[in-house]
């Protein structure tokens, strides 16, 4: 199984930080979910979802990342 991060818009895969591909098998590939959310926290890397491929399977898992609501509201008052 493979583990990237996929841009929701415009449907690339992150390579590298600040870097996307169209092809999937260029990209970044993490040993865990949670290492790949980490490294969006890491660089403030937003707007991406979470794609499990498996190998011998034909379909996909794609797994939304939301903000944390409490991050957001710190962000939003920080804001204001």
């Amino acid at each position: 199984m493979k583990v990237l991060l996929q841009h929701k818009e415009s449907g690339h895969y992150l390579k590298d930080a600040g870097v996307t591909t169209r092809d999937s098998s260029d990209a970044m590939d993490f040993l865990s979910s949670t290492q790949a959310i980490e490294f969006c926290a890491r660089h403030k890397i937003i707007g991406m979802q979470i794609v499990l491929r498996f190998h011998e399977q034909h379909f996909d898992i794609v797994l939304p990342m939301l903000m944390d609501r409490r991050h957001q509201a710190t962000r939003v008052a920080q804001a204001a």
